[in-house]
This record gives structure tokens, C-alpha cells and sequence, in this order.
């Protein structure tokens, strides 16, 4: 290999190293991309001097390099598995693809140059020209993706296999098409590096079309859940108009016959029935006790769900303690506060009914600066944490209204869902 060559083989592999870390730095969130850089960019040197020693093929050499950069991805940034693989097809396959169009290009004009002092300038130039063509295409599959997710994308694995199909056929196209260089080109070679950059096009038209089908996918999925989360939140309140209704009407019955009740007191007293008037004292106790709720957190659209959802709880053999006293003004809106504890005292509940031995669900909250904490502990069964389900991502999509956040843990048979919102700062 003479210098000239030498020296574009290094630029390509510095080009493609920084272009894929960044690539996949922006795809999954994690900025870790120097250190990723120097190992990905060290590793493909050894894959080039290895192949080129051992005289494999170059499918094998492009093979390794999607490994390579799963492996970065997946232990060096820390990504998810599907998330890695994902970002690394995309990442390689819009590589390639965009030099094999510049590829096509070149076979068809280059040959006519050969001997020419220009050859090496324009060979340089379609080199960054591929380079540019491939920062291009990234902007827009960038573009296209819900990036707001990150690595947590939902569903990431629809892109797995039509990814995959794209990368082969490439993959194709440049073993059997561009793997050994040709000094001269005829009319039908012309042709048939025509309809190869015509193809490639195609792919690149139809894998912005799937990521932009993922989009509005992901779009959808999105907006189903927070039509649940207010469902949900209408139920809730639906649940605590009901309530409050009922609770209204006993009231003003008791108010209707409490003079009645006192007169009947009263006499038992005059006539001296002691024991008659303390028993009747305590049955109207007992009837007052009905007209309060079970939980007084400061908030009665919060007390009534309570109460009812922890009738619930009791009627399933649960056991439930709630240490809560909500600031007043809590800075959350009652509709907000309904998919909170709606969601985390179902979850909670369920929960407790699939475990054995013995089942509690405990409640609490502390004042922390501007923010206010929420914490919600009950048994479980054993084993590891189940995935974040719709329930929970409608409690977290809360919390960051009100500039907080959502953390689950799990230690033992107890689950923890710790929520934190700020108390002034709602949107």
C-alpha cells in the first residue's frame, strides 16, 4: 500500500471513530465520548491490521466493527442491550450507506482521471464528501428519533430487524461491488453503478421512512398513556364527588337529628338513667365516627381517595399506615395529586395480593426545602423489579411537571416508590 493510501485508510478510521461515538453518544444520552473514542478507534486499528494480515474478507471486518461498537456502547457507555444494538446498526449502516453512494459516484467518474495529476485530490474529496453526506444523513436520523427518551425508548426493538435487513443489503453492495477497484469502466459498469446509487438511495428514503413510522409509533404510545392517566384522574374524582356526596348527606342527616338525639339525652340524664344515657352517649359516638374519614392529610380530595382505596386494602387482609400531612398550599393540583396516589396505592395493592406472608402498604411524606417527598413502601414478591409500566410512568410524567422526579427501589419483599415535586413550581 503506498503512503497516499495509508493516509486515507488513518483518516477513515479517525472520521468513522469520532462519527459513530458521537452517533451513538446522541442516541442513547450518555456523554462519554472521548474515552470511547481512543478504545473504539484503537480496537478498529487492530481489526484493520489483523484482517489485512490474515487476508479476511471484508464482510468478516465489517462484521467485527458492529460488535465492536455494541460492545462500547453496551459496557463502556453502560447502555441497555437493545438500545446498544439498535444504535449501532444505525450508526454503521448510515456509515456505510453514505460511502457507498459517494462509492458509486467515484466508479464512475474517478476511472477517467486515472494518470491524471488530479486522482489523488479528488480522491480526498470524495472521502470527505462521504464524511459529509454521513454527518447529514445522522442529523436526520437523530431528527426523526424520540430522542427525549433516550435510552429508555420504548419499543426501541421494531428497529432491530428492519436495521439489520438495511445493513445486509449494504453490506452486499459493497463486498461484491466495491471491494477491488477498477482502472477502466464501460457503458454497462456505468449502468450497473447507476442503479447501485439509485438503490442505495432507496434504502436511505426507506429507513428514514421506518424511523419516522417508530416516531409517530412512540407518538401514539405516549398519547394513549396519558389519555389512561386521565381516565384514571376522572375515576379518582368521580370516586371523590361520590363521596363527598354521601358524606354530605350523612352530615346533613345527623345535623337533622341531632336535637332529637340531645332530647332523648337529656331526659335519660334528668330521669337519673345513667347507665342508659351512657350507652346511648356511646351509639352516638359510633354514628359520629362514621362521618369522618380514616386519613386527615390536609387535602380532602386526598383523604377520600384514601379512605377509599384503603377500604380496599383492609377488605384484602392488607394492613396500612399513613404518616402524611400535606402543605397547605401544596403547590400540586388535586387532579395531579389523584394520579399519584391513584396509581401508587393500586400498584401497591396489587402487589400485596401477589405476594405471601404478611402484606402492608405504608405512606408518608417530609417537607425537603421548596420540594415535598412522597414515599409509598409495601411487601412484594421476590424477585427483581418489575418493568416501569403505565401506572408508574404517569406518576414520573407528575413528578417532572413539577420539576421533580420519580425513584423506585427494591430491598427484600419491600418495594419503595419515592416521589419528589416541587412545591411552587407547577406548570
Amino acid at each position: 500500500m503506498d503512503y497516499f493510501g495509508l493516509c486515507l485508510d488513518g483518516l477513515n478510521l479517525v472520521g468513522q471513530g469520532v462519527m459513530h461515538i458521537a452517533f451513538v453518544s446522541r442516541f442513547t444520552g450518555k456523554r462519554k465520548g472521548v474515552r470511547c473514542f481512543f478504545a473504539y478507534f484503537l480496537l478498529l486499528c487492530i481489526l484493520e491490521y489483523s484482517f489485512r494480515k490474515l487476508s479476511f474478507s471484508g464482510v468478516a471486518a465489517m462484521g467485527s466493527q458492529l460488535l465492536v461498537l455494541y460492545g462500547i456502547s453496551r459496557f463502556a457507555m453502560g447502555n441497555l442491550p437493545s438500545s446498544s444494538c439498535a444504535a449501532s446498526i444505525l450508526a454503521l449502516y448510515t456509515s456505510w450507506l453514505s460511502f457507498g453512494l459517494v462509492n458509486s459516484a467515484e466508479a464512475v467518474v474517478l476511472p477517467n482521471w486515472i494518470g491524471e495529476p488530479f486522482l489523488y485530490l479528488l480522491l480526498f474529496l470524495a472521502t470527505l464528501s462521504a464524511f459529509g453526506v454521513c454527518a447529514c444523513c445522522y442529523g436526520v436520523v437523530l431528527k426523526l428519533l424520540p430522542l427525549e427518551q433516550r435510552g429508555d425508548m420504548p419499543y426501541i426493538g421494531l428497529l432491530l430487524l428492519p436495521g439489520l435487513f438495511f445493513t445486509a443489503a449494504e453490506l452486499y453492495i459493497l463486498h461484491t461491488s466495491y471491494s477491488t477497484a477498477s482502472l477502466t469502466i464501460t457503458w454497462p459498469q456505468a449502468s450497473k453503478h447507476a442503479i447501485l446509487l439509485l438503490l442505495q438511495a432507496l434504502g436511505l428514503g426507506a429507513l428514514l421512512c421506518t424511523l419516522y413510522a417508530y416516531r409517530r409509533i412512540c407518538q401514539g404510545f405516549q398519547a394513549q398513556a396519558s389519555l389512561d392517566s386521565l381516565a384514571q384522574a376522572a375515576e379518582a374524582q368521580k370516586i371523590y364527588i361520590a363521596e363527598a356526596q354521601m358524606r354530605y348527606g350523612q352530615t346533613k342527616a345527623f345535623r337533622h337529628d341531632i336535637k332529637n338525639h340531645l332530647s332523648v339525652l337529656s331526659g335519660l340524664l334528668n330521669g337519673g338513667k345513667w347507665e342508659e344515657g351512657k350507652a346511648y352517649l356511646q351509639k352516638l359516638e359510633k354514628a359520629s365516627d362514621c362521618l369522618s374519614l380514616p386519613c386527615e392529610t390536609g387535602n380532602p380530595v386526598v383523604d377520600i381517595l384514601l379512605g377509599e382505596k384503603l377500604g380496599r386494602a383492609k377488605a384484602e387482609g392488607i394492613g396500612a399506615e399513613v404518616s402524611l400531612c400535606l402543605p397547605n398550599p401544596c403547590g400540586v393540583d388535586d387532579f395531579d395529586l389523584c394520579v399519584i396516589f391513584a396509581n401508587a396505592l393500586d400498584n401497591a395493592i396489587h402487589a400485596c395480593q401477589s405476594g405471601n406472608g404478611e402484606k402492608s402498604i405504608r405512606i408518608m411524606g417530609e417537607q425537603q426545602g421548596d420540594f415535598y417527598r412522597l414515599t409509598f413502601e409495601n411487601t412484594c414478591p421476590a424477585g427483581p423489579l418489575p418493568p416501569i409500566g403505565t401506572g408508574l410512568s404517569n406518576i414520573r410524567a407528575v413528578a417532572e411537571k413539577y420539576h421533580g422526579a420519580m425513584l423506585t427501589e427494591k430491598t427484600g419483599r419491600f418495594f419503595s416508590l419515592h416521589i419528589l415535586v416541587h412545591r411552587c413550581k407547577g406548570l
